[in-house]
């Protein structure tokens, strides 16, 4: 098994797939080191094999050995600039929200949906950074985010039921938290009628976020949403209407980069 959940009947490349699964369980640990033991006891190998595997992905730089065990290793950052280059949105979209009045002010984030969580490619730090929000490469379950309802509302039903079979892909955060299949359901429905997805304090308690969908570029490209996140108490519904109306604007931008960036 890897990420997704793919399973196959028959591993073709067992090393490979063993050394994949120890970068995403170092990924998951979230800078904390994970000890050899620990590698080997999550992969259901033996240690003398996992510290070979562990040796030749140091010896790659995609993992460091430090003190108390295994982190992640520089090569990983450049794989995934290397990755995020494939994005023109990412430089349009960084040069966008700092002339932007409403959105220069807030959190803005560009996401993708992988399963049924989404993972977060690029971030603009408002004047008033929100320290909660996810920051690049962080997966997060997409039931409670804007972000991650405004992807899944251009799916059919019935592979959003597929997505959402298991209980634990609905988080409770907060007390807002979406917890069930048919609130999910009704929530996209709204999505769908509103032409963007929010999320009302669901993921911390106090903050809010709107987010618009992108169509892809290429058929080779996935879909991407963009999102802004700010304080529920403090942001009037005319400033809302105006972070609606600049992500718009960007949305627009993104599907075609010859456009202006403000519509009259």
């Amino acid at each position: 098994m890897v990420r997704g959940d793919v399973l196959v009947e028959r591993d073709l490349a067992p090393a490979l797939t063993r050394g994949i699964r120890i970068l995403e369980v170092l990924a998951d640990a979230s800078g904390r080191p994970v000890t050899l033991s620990d590698i080997a006891r999550t992969l259901g190998a033996a240690k003398s094999s996992t510290s070979n595997l562990c040796g030749v992905l140091d010896a790659a730089g995609l993992i460091r050995r430090v003190e108390g065990g295994y982190a992640l290793g520089h090569r990983t950052v450049e794989f995934g600039g290397a990755y995020l280059r494939t994005f023109n949105e990412v430089r349009e979209f960084y040069d966008f929200c700092s002339a932007s009045p409403a959105l220069s002010r807030e959190v803005v984030q560009i996401a993708m949906l992988d399963g049924s969580d989404v993972v977060y490619l690029a971030r603009r730090e408002g004047h008033a950074p929100l320290r909660l929000t996810a920051t690049i490469g962080e997966r997060f379950p997409s039931a409670p985010t804007a972000v991650g309802n405004v992807l899944l509302a251009a799916l059919p039903d019935v592979e959003i039921e597929g997505l959402f079979q298991d209980p634990a892909a609905f988080p409770r955060r907060t007390g807002q938290s979406v917890r069930t299949l048919d609130d999910l359901k009704a929530k996209l429905a709204a999505v769908r009628e509103r032409g963007y997805a929010v999320d009302e304090n669901e993921v911390h308690p106090g903050i809010s976020g709107i987010a618009v969908r992108v169509p892809p570029r290429s058929s080779a490209a996935p879909p991407l949403a963009i999102g802004c996140t700010f304080i529920t108490a403090v942001t009037t519904d005319e400033q809302r209407a105006e972070l609606v109306s600049e992500l718009l604007d960007l949305k627009r931008l993104l599907e075609n980069p010859m456009q202006p960036a403000y519509l009259e």
